[in-house]
């Protein structure tokens, strides 16, 4: 099954057209801190620690530019609580939710078939 280019009104959406704006939106979610941690927030409402200690491996930096990114999007929401020390939770906006499915399958591809994809990446790099 094919890609095919969408018409909205009276406009043409081509992932496929280097100038069309769903690019950049492929782009966000092709990343993958993206991926990693929208499917983390998907698990409820979650405050940064826990996104660190759920997503390992990603720095403080690089999870504020994502989590600032999903937001931006409008994939993330995320709320401060007028406390003191500040409280900041982040949730799915329902944008957010329609998209997670696919990153969750995207996740679960990975895991599922990582041993397939090791043995292709080892005969490739293995001298003939």
């Amino acid at each position: 099954m094919s890609i095919r280019p969408l018409r909205i009104g009276d406009h043409i959406i081509d992932v496929f057209d280097e100038t069309c704006p769903s690019r950049r939106a492929l782009t966000l979610v092709a990343d993958r801190w993206s991926v990693l941690v929208l499917a983390a927030v998907a698990n409820g409402v979650s405050r940064n620690g826990e996104l660190l200690r759920r997503v390992r491996g990603v720095s403080q930096k690089m999870l504020t530019q994502t989590l600032r990114e999903l937001e931006r999007n409008g994939l993330v929401e995320r709320t401060v609580f007028a406390e003191v020390p500040p409280r900041v939770e982040y949730e799915l906006t329902e944008l957010g939710a329609t998209l997670y499915p696919h990153m969750r399958d995207l996740c679960e591809w990975s895991m599922q078939h990582i041993a397939e994809v090791e043995a292709a990446r080892n005969r490739y790099d293995s001298p003939s």
